[in-house]
């Protein structure tokens, strides 16, 4: 298992060490053997994005889906009752499984369908306005020259009142 160290990226960054947890967790999946069901993740945009697993053999009730913190658990557990069948080849895996994917800040699932064994989940990235990029207004300001004149033209108005 290789280890990368992330200590060079925190002298010069604030708040990534969450990046960093992720990758190592990311890196801790790739090294494990899980790759049931196998699962596609798309994406539709900048912003919308379908991840999509093989659940042959899995119907509704035998599949759940659930976010928390920044992350998509999938898990499929099947019923109890099995016919005893004798299979001369067996392809078609029929187990229970758990599927874990990260999701990043403020990527929430929309639609979740299972169609022919294949399940989908819909996914879109809705960054709040406050969160988003604003444009800040530089005001103007008048030249030094033109604020003496003014200064100027101001005083000589209030020497003219009083003067009259």
């Amino acid at each position: 298992m290789t280890r990368y160290d992330f200590t060079p990226l925190f002298h010069s960054t604030v708040g990534f060490d969450r990046l960093a947890r992720m990758i190592d967790s990311a890196l801790e999946t790739a090294d494990s053997s899980q790759n049931y069901p196998l699962y596609n993740i798309e994406a539709d945009g900048e912003d919308h994005y379908r991840i999509s697993v093989a659940a042959a053999g899995f119907s509704e009730e035998e599949l759940t889906i659930e976010t928390s913190e920044q992350a998509l658990t999938i898990t499929g557990q099947k019923s109890g009752k099995t016919p005893e069948t004798l299979f001369l080849h067996r392809g078609i895996a029929n187990r229970d499984f758990v599927r874990k994917f990260q999701l990043a800040d403020h990527v929430k699932v929309t639609s979740a369908n299972l169609v022919n064994g294949l399940l989908t989940i819909d996914l879109v990235r809705e960054i709040p306005e406050e969160k988003k990029p604003r444009i800040i207004e530089i005001k103007k300001s008048a030249p030094k020259s033109l604020i003496a004149k003014a200064k100027q033209l101001i005083e000589g108005e209030k020497k003219d009142k009083s003067a009259a």
